[in-house]
């Protein structure tokens, strides 16, 4: 008998321990809330490489974020990827970047 009482009180004892866990998170604020990181700094002064030859654009250098700070991207000459395409650079504007793109 106290060899089946002790075992029980083991069971039960043992059964304590794996209670199942509840856990709650809150946000508060929303997508616009919270770290802004810091603009980029300015652009580095630089000069085109010779013109390659017809059909190229040249697309100037820019600060582009890369984890917590920026890194730069030199200008490269490009072919645009369709006819008329024109480079919109990227930007900071209100906080936030803006990827550079090609636009019609």
């Amino acid at each position: 008998m106290k060899t089946k009482l002790l075992a029980l009180s083991v069971l039960a004892g043992n059964s304590l321990f794996a209670a199942p866990r509840v856990v709650v998170g809150i946000g508060v604020g929303g997508y616009g809330a919270g770290y802004y990181a810091p603009p980029p700094p300015p652009p580095a002064i630089a000069y085109a490489p010779p013109y390659p030859g017809p059909g190229y654009t040249w697309v100037a250098g820019y600060w582009y974020p890369a984890g917590p700070r920026y890194a730069w991207r030199a200008g490269y000459w490009v072919r645009p990827p369709y006819v008329g395409a024109r480079w919109i650079a990227p930007r900071y504007y209100g906080r936030r970047y803006h990827h550079g793109y090609w636009r019609r």
